[in-house]
């Protein structure tokens, strides 16, 4: 054992000295504590917290519930689970992470959970209102589209049997509608009855963004099942809004029978701008066609046309066998029914049924006509041309896209909005907003992120090599280069984003105590990676 001089020596050497070695530091306890570092920062930098609170930030209990709220959103992004389970999660015995200790939450309780969330679904129109002051601008383009999640259980009130998106038809659901800015970053989120139809949510949205964001100019885009003519007349125009959509396919075939759209347009051109002063007064539409959807649609229809014919062959089959022929008109039309139902062909076959026989054929007269639409699309919108181009109205249009990455983001890759257990309405309604509150924070760290994420992180250099606003978005020269390489420039792994938070997980918190005086301890972090500091300099936030 060193004597006291020796250990005197070396302090003045700068080196570290333990009279014996079981005196020496030990870590208590580690927790994975890198991506909770880099949600919270990232929200803390959005002013979340405060956004949450607003001016009720002097009661103790208001206080409580922001920062409940404020786990739930951040433990959303890390590991989407139950209110049972991030309960667990936060709680200091049980906890997962080093959330709760960063929020200095102590003991959390499930009644407090649940009161969080009623807290929350009170404060949605002060918060939605927030985040449209600091999006959204007299002018701007607003992005607008729903979608639907299934419930389990059947006992709320919102759940209803409608068009499902998720393809189970078997639940009832629930039907929501997103407000984004022209970035794709959300706003506002509203929950309707499972049957309601995507037209019918339209006059909250309009309400909403002239009476409670008091903005008087803005341009909605919807598509063309949201944004119908009956609503531009009894609705949009009105309100003074103005708008951007699409035509439906019979509406288009219409404007090719009747002259106005002559296929010719395209020879040498992928976009034409057209008037149709007696089916659209005061309307510009904005005729596009992409080769590459034409060749997609046309490769689509054929097989669904060869797999109709297959199962239609099995029932012909049926028909002839010998033994125990199916029999019967009305028995042989049901079995061709399903199979037509199932493909969504029957326009393009005829049928003839007997008693005792069914044939069928193409309709080949048919299928050509709407083959000379394939690849075709119709913008429509009341917008100036002085205001906006015909590219620059195409190119809103498109954005649309950037809700549907929300909605993916939000059902199935990230945030697993389904399925939604909550029963009573106001606590669906609050679940939904917590998730996209959850997105929001999660799509301004992907935009940060992307320079080390497969994400694009050179917009300006994609829409620089694309030739035309109709041509599919193309991935710039860079992201190419990362994504093929699957290392970046600067000979970092890349990441999707939830790879990104598992390996930030990695870097732990230590509680560090010294067994001499067990009442003193204090937390540490592990070092980072090359990786890990990346990710925190891009975010601007720190472990």
């Amino acid at each position: 054992m060193p004597t006291a001089a020796a250990r005197l020596r070396t302090l003045i050497k700068g080196g570290v000295a333990v009279p014996r070695p079981e005196e020496a530091l030990t870590i208590s306890r580690s927790l994975p504590h890198g991506h909770v570092a880099a949600v919270l920062g990232m929200a803390e930098q959005l002013d979340l917290p405060k956004l949450l609170i607003g001016r009720r930030g002097n009661r103790p209990v208001d206080r409580r519930m922001r920062d409940l709220v404020l786990a739930m959103i951040v433990q959303r992004i890390l590991a989407p689970s139950s209110k049972l389970a991030t309960v667990r999660a936060l709680n200091p015995e049980t906890a997962s992470s080093s959330l709760g200790s960063r929020l200095d939450l102590g003991e959390v309780r499930e009644h407090e959970i649940y009161a969080a969330l009623d807290w929350l679904v009170e404060r949605q129109p002060y918060i939605e209102t927030a985040l449209a002051n600091r999006h959204l601008s007299e002018g701007t383009l607003t992005l607008y589209d729903v979608s639907s999640s299934y419930l389990e259980g059947r006992c709320c009130e919102l759940a209803r049997h409608g068009y499902s998106r998720d393809h189970r038809a078997d639940r009832p659901q629930i039907v929501y509608g997103l407000l984004c800015d022209p970035d794709g970053v959300p706003i506002a989120v509203e929950v309707f009855e499972g049957d309601t139809a995507d037209p019918n949510t339209l006059t909250s949205q309009i309400d909403k963004l002239k009476r409670r964001f008091g903005l008087k100019r803005v341009v909605l885009v919807g598509d063309r099942g949201m944004i119908t003519s009956a609503r531009i007349r009894e609705e949009l125009a009105p309100a003074g809004l103005d708008w951007i959509t699409a035509l439906r396919a019979p509406a288009i075939r219409q404007l090719v029978d009747d002259g106005p759209l002559q296929l010719s347009l395209f020879d040498d051109r992928d976009l034409a701008e057209i008037a149709a002063p007696e089916q659209f007064p005061g309307e510009r539409l904005v005729v596009c066609r992409n080769p590459q959807l034409a060749d997609e649609r046309g490769r689509k229809r054929e097989a669904l046309l060869a797999a109709t014919e297959r199962a239609l062959d099995k029932v012909k089959k049926a028909v002839q066998r010998q033994r125990a022929p199916l029999r019967g008109e009305a028995e042989i039309g049901q079995a061709v029914g399903a199979v037509l139902d199932r493909h969504k062909m029957a326009k393009h076959f005829e049928i003839t049924i007997t008693e005792d026989s069914f044939t069928y054929r193409r309709k080949t007269d048919s299928i050509a006509a709407e083959a000379r639409l394939d690849g075709i699309y119709v913008v429509r919108t009341n917008v100036p041309a002085e205001t906006l181009s015909a590219e620059q109205a195409v190119g809103a249009y498109k954005s649309l896209g950037q809700v549907e990455q929300a909605f993916r983001s939000l059902k199935t890759v990230d945030l697993e909005i389904r399925p939604v257990f909550h029963w009573a309405a106001p606590r669906v309604r609050a679940h939904v907003f917590l998730c996209m509150l959850a997105y929001h924070v999660e799509a301004q760290m992907r935009a940060r992120l992307a320079p080390i994420l497969f994400d694009d992180h050179d917009p300006e250099g994609a829409d620089a090599e694309r030739w035309s606003i109709v041509a599919p978005a193309e991935r710039s020269e860079a992201a190419t280069r990362k994504t093929a390489a699957r290392r970046t420039d600067d000979d970092l792994p890349v990441h999707s984003f939830q790879s990104l938070l598992d390996d930030l997980g990695t870097l732990c918190l230590n509680t560090v105590s010294l067994p001499s005086n067990p009442d003193y301890s204090f937390d540490q972090p592990t070092r980072p990676t090359r990786l890990q500091a990346r990710a925190f300099e891009l975010l601007g936030v720190s472990a």
